[in-house]
Order: C-alpha cells, then structure tokens, then sequence
C-alpha cells in the first residue's frame, strides 16, 4: 500500500492582513504544507502553524536563493506542488511624472521576483508535475490611470506567464495567472505612508487633489479571506484555467476588454479622473 505524500506549496510575501498570508491559510485548510516567505523585518505570529515553515526571504536577492532552496528541499524532499509568486509592491505616479527609480524597484520586485523563483525552483515542480501561480492584475489589462508603472509590472508578469505556460507543458507543469480585482490588501498603504504626491511642476498639477484623493482612496475591495478561498480552489482542480479573474471589478474588466473596442478604457478613466480639467491647462514659460 503506497502511502500518500504531503502537498507542498511555496508562497511568496506573506506579511499578516495581505493575499500571501489568506492564501497560505486556505492551502493548509486544503491540507497542503506551505513555505511561506517574509522579510527579516515582518511579524510572523499570524503564520504560527504547524503546517507552516516561515522562511525570510528577499526574491531581488539572488544571494539569498541557494540557501533558501536548500531549506525548501529539506523540507519538501525535492516536490514543489505549488509555487505562487505573490510578493510585490505598487507605486502610484502618472506616467511623464515617474521616478524610474521607482519603477527598477518595483520591477525587481513584480517581475524579476518570479523569475528568479522559477528559474531557481521549475526542477522541484516539474519533479513534482505541479503549478506555478502567478498573482496578476486587472491593471495589466486595463490603463488603470496614475499606475503606468505598476501596470507595466502586471502586464509583463501576464506575458511572461502565457509563455512560460507553453513552455511548461510538455513536463505537466500547469501555469496560472491569477488577474486579481480589487481585493483589500496591505499594497497600496506604502502610497499613504510616503504621501505619494505630484511634483510641484508637474503638468497634471491642476488635477493634484484628484491623484490625492486617488492615493488615498477606499475602493470597493474583495476581502483575502475570500480571494485567497477561490484561489485556492481553482489552483487545486486537475485542469485550472490558464487565467482566473477573481476580485471586485474583474467581470467589468473582463467583458469591457473582450467585447469592446480598445479605447473604450480611454473613454470611462477620461471621464472619472476629470481629464478634461487639462485641457488647455499647461502655459510654456
């Protein structure tokens, strides 16, 4: 009689009240045992399980990867069932305003984050024929306004997904991008704690207490508890879809982008942020 191995899932940035930290929650009520990575510098009593390894880890270290895969594979024996790639950081900036310093930052993060991980981990996955999960954004779908960047960073994590997908195939390697709504997250609080503000010259001055208001903002938000429990259930089905949007907003988003002409994004975030206030606003001298 073959007795049954455990589940393994290895998820990135699990900071208490964020996606990282629900979704390790619902995997381990799925009885799965998760490696769940933070900063040295993060809390980690929400994550007190005994079903959970918390490992610090910085994915724009590569210093940091051998070591830590080595403590993966000690407690994994070598299966990698799951690897999500959750851990990421957002900016809020128009686009002409941008510090691209910024913005390196960020990408090291959003999209150079899962790369080092799949490069360092794809051998424990193929071994174990599992899944790579990539946390997307309806921002690299739609041109959310004020977030060129950090949409960019979502728009090339998506790609980068769609083609690794295919080339995961023939190993039984299932890859999903997840285009996550508005879900209630801890990512846009590093905007309020900065008081992420327009340049004093910036041409978008007289829409300044817009992007306030923009940074500051409440949206309509999924709550993780529920996000992370849809997730998890589809990630878990033999045959996941190769994108599943989940969070507020999505079917939105979704039917707005299928079924209609591209510029219709143009049209609706024109009139929401109050565009037209611009026209005519910006005198040479």
């Amino acid at each position: 009689m073959t007795t049954q191995r455990n589940k393994y899932v290895l998820i990135t940035g699990c900071g208490e009240g964020g996606i990282g930290h629900a979704l390790a929650k619902h995997f381990v009520k799925n009885g799965c045992v998760v490696i769940a990575t933070l900063l040295p510098q993060e809390g980690r009593k929400h994550l007190d399980h005994p079903q959970i390894h918390v490992v610090d880890l910085n994915v724009t270290n590569e210093e940091e990867m051998l070591p830590f895969k080595k403590q993966v594979e000690s407690i994994t024996d070598g299966n990698l069932d799951v690897l999500v790639n959750n851990a990421g950081i957002c900016y809020t900036m128009t686009a002409a305003d941008t510090d691209v310093r910024q913005v390196e930052r960020m990408f090291a993060v959003n999209v150079f984050g899962p790369m080092r991980m799949v490069h360092h981990f794809h051998k424990m996955i193929v071994h174990a024929r599992g899944a790579i999960v990539n946390i997307g954004s309806i921002g690299g779908v739609c041109p959310y306004i004020f977030g060129a960047s950090y949409n960019a960073t979502k728009a090339a994590l998506h790609h980068y997904g769609n083609t690794l997908r295919v080339e995961m195939k023939p190993f039984g390697v299932r890859v999903v991008n997840i285009i996550s709504g508005e879900v209630s997250t801890n990512i846009l609080k590093s905007d309020v704690r900065d008081s992420r503000a327009l340049p004093d010259n910036s041409i978008y001055a007289p829409i300044a207490d817009i992007f306030k208001a923009h940074v500051n903002r409440t949206p309509n938000t999924m709550t993780p508890d529920e996000y992370a429990r849809g997730v998890v259930a589809t990630v878990l089905t033999p045959s996941p879809p190769a994108w599943f949007w989940h969070g507020n907003s999505t079917l939105l988003v979704r039917m707005l982008d299928t079924f209609l002409p591209r510029t219709t994004f143009d049209w609706l975030f024109y009139r929401w942020f109050n565009l037209k206030t611009l026209e005519g606003s910006f005198k040479e001298g």
